[in-house]
């Protein structure tokens, strides 16, 4: 087996990940060191220069993550795929987090494609997800970005050459100072992140521990339909169920107002509808400024079980 650095500190996460879940459900307070010797330092990270949108330039091992803890992501700001989906859904963690974010908590999201991602390109695409401060949208070189996606796990040899939409969609959050890193999916609840990165993982601690409660008295989890399953962990980040906006339109009564076929497509494959000027997807386009409904792979049962999720309870009261 080989072992390369990070990569093998985060697949042996993967039972302090299973850990936490129990932890956060029944309230406890899981804390563990970063084995000592830990290699992944000034040594081992890269000390590259990056600029945000704002057109201010930082070190990446100095500036950006040494003694801090930080949600790490990569994106390009033309994609249609679930990038957007990942911004806002990480722009819910920062929202439950709030202030602490730019002060003890730190989120960056690199580009993988920095010939078309200037720092203007990043201030446009950071501004239409309506995103608070202490978030920065970074680019710099193409060799730069992608050694910092090797040292963290997350560039994928020999498939993403030619193709920006093959890059891993996996994102990291961590603690330089303890050496604690986790991949993380986009879609995790955002609860459970912002607990990971405010608690877990922090260099502050809470004045008391959260109150203790044992499996007896642990609520049963409800079972979710395959179409709320859906809804709470691909479409919630960006629409409710309401009339309000978020993001995206909210879905009260849409499966009403839209017919079927249309919405079955646009759910489906957005990306195609706008291609082809459908003209109700460009004005949604349009009217949420310019926000990339994603494409999320889903198949037909899919988009099946999610419209019959949001017909039962996007509709207003009868």
């Amino acid at each position: 087996m080989k072992r390369h650095g990070v990569v093998v500190y985060l697949k042996s996460s993967f039972i302090f990940t299973v850990f936490i879940s129990a932890m956060l459900i029944l309230g406890g307070s899981p804390s563990w060191a970063a084995p000592k010797g830990s290699p992944w330092n000034e040594d081992y990270f890269p000390n590259v220069k990056l600029t945000d949108q704002d057109g201010k330039s930082f070190r990446f091992y100095d500036d950006l993550i040494k003694d801090k803890v930080v949600a790490i992501n990569f994106i390009y700001t033309h994609c249609g795929d679930t990038c957007p989906a990942e911004t806002a859904s990480l722009r819910q963690v920062q929202r439950l987090l709030g202030d602490r974010v730019g002060k003890d908590i730190f989120f960056y999201s690199i580009s993988i494609d920095p010939e078309h991602d200037t720092p203007k390109v990043l201030k446009e695409y950071a501004d239409k997800f309506r995103i608070n401060s202490g978030w920065l949208f970074l680019t710099g070189s193409k060799e730069d970005t992608t050694l910092i996606r090797k040292k963290l796990g997350l560039y994928r040899d020999g498939v993403e050459a030619n193709k920006l939409s093959e890059h891993s969609t996996s994102f990291m959050i961590g603690n330089e100072r303890t050496g604690q890193w986790m991949k993380r999916s986009p879609f995790d609840e955002p609860k459970t992140l912002a607990w990971l990165m405010g608690y877990s993982l922090s260099n502050i601690k809470p004045s008391r521990k959260p109150n203790q409660v044992n499996y007896s008295e642990a609520k049963q989890l409800p079972n979710m339909t395959k179409g709320e399953d859906l809804y709470r962990f691909r479409c919630a980040s960006c629409h409710s169920l309401g009339k309000e906006d978020g993001l995206g339109p909210g879905l009260q009564g849409v499966a009403k107002v839209r017919e079927k076929a249309w919405l079955r497509r646009w759910i489906k494959e957005p990306d195609k509808l706008l291609a082809e000027k459908d003209p109700i997807a460009i004005d949604l386009y349009n009217r949420y400024n310019k926000i990339l409904m994603p494409n999320l792979r889903l198949n037909d049962a899919d988009v099946e079980a999610l419209i019959d999720y949001i017909e039962a309870n996007g509709n207003p009261a009868q």
